[in-house]
């Protein structure tokens, strides 16, 4: 018997499910925002030099009391190529000639400026702080927002390799449990880092713990859930991870202080992990690691809450013995990562949709992970990012099923580049067109990770998918880290960290096309039947050769 059928008799879809998933999106609704924090906690205000004869009300021998506040930044202050005043300069002393443009003042040279030695005045209009404003993180040290940024995607790189093992070992309620719990206290503690370090740290550990309770939270879904419900389940989650982020936006837009946003994240996460007790742990996990007793307690617990009165005549032990049995059976057979790689095909695969995967996942957390490069309204961006996902996962749907599944991540990922492109040459007072443009960037995105999603499943075999399925993930979160840190290369020039998005979206349009194409075809079940795909089609591809030779 196939354990989805041991699903059917204690209810495909009841109670026990309802209530399962709605706790595991409501974790995701509170715990996907995590990543997407930044965006507002890191925000980078508006910033200039303190001055004394500015910030210090001190009255100056030549008078600038009766001066106003502009007169004084214009004599203390020098501009920058676009006739604003600096950032990061100050002049070393103050050019009262500034003020009588026409006068007879001697200019034989440009006044000498200094750096911003006495610290800065941030404009608290839009954000009253930020981590930014808390350790000046401008200047010479913005630098070091991209390294917050870098811990954190760090972090959920090496927590989907960790806790992806540590899951299948201990089970997938305890780890998410446990994460959930480190989540808490690690982000509640960065509220009040004392240090920029022990901040960094403690994201590192949040992106640790995030990245697991998201996986474990799929993870449990698919495998409490029959095969025909299983996509409806993944659409659930979807639509509150893309809730969580609208709600970001307008949580941010009413609460401009990050101490507070990031305790108004960072409390429920107890809540959820109080309310974790009643999460129940996969019957078929327990079948694999040879617990049938509670795997059969787990099940007529559902069935139970089903209203499944008969369950308990048809769910014994020796059921669950014989479905143990096929378990264990597929467990054990289970090939070495090394399969991935021996053959020809499967390393081409293998190795291709990990490059794939790469590549797209630096513009997708580029354009997320950097809202303030894309204009100056975040707070509508974090909405509209959320807003256009669901739409953009459906055309993504229709594209597969109408254009194929190499067409349809080519089509987004050329569109996305373009997007990208177009923005980066685009003035930023045209802010509306701005908007549009980005939005339409993170939907075209977003279409083209699900389609390499749903490609990728379909090629590599049933034995291996699970194993290879980790391997392009983690090829993701590498590209997810390296986001944060092309930022870096502004200093040389604004738009490099841009260009380079755009590249990484042109160039994997090209690659995918080297994969085969897997609409309508059945799904291998073996490396072996991966080899004889690959035979047919070069045979199929000689006969075609050979009739057209014929024809000619």
């Amino acid at each position: 018997m196939a354990f989805h059928k041991l699903l059917d008799e204690v209810g495909a879809l009841g109670r026990f499910q309802i209530l399962q998933v709605v706790f595991l999106c409501l974790s995701c609704f509170v715990v996907y925002p995590h990543v997407l924090l930044e965006n507002f906690t890191a925000a980078v205000p508006g910033h200039r030099c303190w001055v004394h004869i500015l910030d210090n009300d001190t009255v100056s021998a030549n008078g600038p009391d009766t001066l106003g506040q502009d007169a004084l930044l214009r004599v203390s202050i020098p501009l920058d190529s676009d006739r604003r005043p600096e950032k990061c300069r100050r002049f070393l002393h103050l050019q009262w000639q500034l003020l009588h443009p026409n006068g007879t003042w001697s200019n034989t040279s440009e006044p000498d400026t200094e750096p911003c030695v006495d610290g800065w005045v941030y404009d608290r209009s839009s954000f009253s702080s930020t981590i930014v404003t808390k350790w000046d993180l401008v200047c010479e040290s913005q630098s070091l927002k991209s390294m917050v940024k870098f811990s954190f995607m760090v972090g959920m790189l090496l927590g989907a390799i960790i806790y992806g093992h540590l899951s299948d070992r201990f089970g997938r309620r305890l780890i998410l449990k446990w994460c959930l719990l480190v989540l808490a206290v690690a982000e509640t503690c960065a509220a009040f880092a004392p240090t920029l370090l022990i901040y960094c740290s403690l994201r590192f550990l949040a992106g640790f713990t995030a990245t697991a309770i998201l996986t474990n939270e799929y993870v449990l879904i698919m495998e409490w859930t029959v095969p025909q419900y299983q996509a409806m389940g993944m659409a659930v989650m979807l639509c509150a991870a893309c809730l969580g982020q609208m709600t970001l936006g307008g949580l941010a837009f009413v609460i401009r202080d990050w101490h507070i946003l990031q305790l108004v994240y960072s409390v429920p996460l107890f809540v959820l992990f109080l309310s974790s007790r009643w999460c129940a742990e996969s019957a078929r996990w327990l079948i694999i690691t040879n617990k049938p007793e509670e795997a059969l307690k787990q099940l007529r617990k559902a069935a139970h809450m089903n209203g499944k009165k008969n369950a308990g005549n048809t769910l014994t032990m020796e059921v669950l013995r014989s479905t143990m049995q096929e378990e264990l059976e597929a467990a054990q057979t289970r090939p070495p990562v090394s399969d991935l790689f021996r053959t020809p095909s499967m390393r081409e695969r293998t190795c291709l949709l990990s490059f794939v995967r790469f590549a797209s996942s630096i513009p997708f957390y580029g354009l997320n992970l950097h809202l303030q490069h894309l204009g100056s309204n975040v707070f509508l961006f974090q909405v509209l990012f959320g807003a256009v996902t669901l739409p953009s996962d459906y055309l993504a749907l229709l594209a597969l099923n109408h254009l194929g599944r190499r067409v349809s991540q080519t089509l987004f990922l050329l569109l996305l580049g373009s997007s990208i492109l177009a923005i980066t040459f685009l003035p930023q007072d045209l802010q509306t067109l701005r908007v549009v443009l980005s939005t339409l960037g993170v939907g075209f995105v977003s279409a083209a990770m699900m389609c390499s999603i749903v490609h990728g499943n379909e090629l590599i075999p049933t034995v291996t998918r699970a194993t290879a399925t980790g391997i392009t993930a983690t090829a993701g979160n590498v590209g997810a880290a390296l986001a944060p840190l092309l930022m870096l290369l502004t200093v040389y020039s604004p738009r490099l960290p841009w260009i380079i998005y755009a590249i990484s979206s042109f160039t994997p349009s090209v690659v995918v096309l080297l994969l085969p194409e897997t609409r309508n075809q059945p799904l291998p079940d073996s490396i072996q039947d991966v080899e004889k795909q690959r035979k047919g089609s070069r045979k199929a591809e000689q006969e075609d050769a050979f009739v057209k030779v014929t024809q000619f």
